[in-house]
């Protein structure tokens, strides 16, 4: 037995309810407090499962999540390792870091709400309203991740401006990540459907400015829940319409 199966070996069963966010902090905990050292290679999949008593999709969700945060690297067929002992204040997401979709996202999702606001159809409308209501009542988090960025792909569609649409197509992969690592480590998605619903209230009314604020609002939330997991005091800026 190597010393991470040694250490696996000792942890205690954890509830389902919020199991992803509690394995990812005993991982994170176990890495931060040496632990698991830098080089040291997790448990398999189904160990970590049945040493948490939880599923290999839970285990695998916390895994994403810590690939995330910079600590470990998942290589296919390989298993996955420690590769640094503390969160590099960002978050690595496929070919985008968290902060360059914040320094990013208001100089797109505002204006593309505010015109959607002015242009938007019945169609748009009737397909954010399902969108919302689905979202409302997914406890599924991939599920759910993945709603939130239709949502968010269906605004950019709605604002009549292909440039946006296009933008958020490209990084939707990025978006869903980050989506789901801080709703796994902030417990937040409730806070973001009220979020996403008073975008749709502004845009149903055909009130860009509000639909601006509300998108902004919303961006906001979402880089001081960055703040959080990393614990840092930097301040990410969110613009309102211009």
């Amino acid at each position: 037995m190597n010393l991470s199966d040694s250490w696996a070996a000792k942890q205690p069963a954890i509830a389902r309810i919020s199991a992803a966010e509690a394995v990812l902090g005993s991982l994170r905990g176990a890495i931060e407090d040496g632990h698991l050292p830098i080089g040291s290679r997790l448990p398999a999949e189904a160990t970590l499962a049945a040493q948490y008593g939880v599923s290999r999709s839970v285990v695998r969700e916390a895994l994403r999540s810590s690939q995330s945060l910079g600590l470990t690297e998942t290589k296919t067929g390989k298993g996955t390792y420690v590769v640094a002992s503390r969160t590099s204040g960002d978050l690595a997401l496929g070919r985008f870091s968290a902060r360059a979709l914040m320094e990013a996202r208001p100089h797109i999702e505002v204006p593309a709400a505010a015109l959607a606001a002015d242009r938007r159809g019945e169609d748009d409308l009737e397909t954010l309203r399902g969108i919302l209501t689905a979202m409302a009542t997914e406890d599924d988090p991939q599920q759910w991740v993945a709603l939130d960025a239709d949502f968010h792909a269906a605004v950019a569609h709605a604002s009549g401006n292909p440039v946006f649409e296009q933008i958020i197509t490209g990084i939707r992969d990025g978006l869903s990540s980050q989506s789901e690592t801080i709703n796994l480590m902030t417990g937040r998605q409730r806070e973001s459907d009220d979020e996403h619903r008073a975008v749709f209230d502004a845009i149903e009314r055909h009130d860009g400015d509000g639909a601006a604020a509300a998108m902004g609002n919303h961006l906001a939330h979402v880089a001081s829940a960055l703040q959080e997991i990393f614990g840092t005091t930097e301040r990410t800026t969110t613009h309102g319409r211009h």
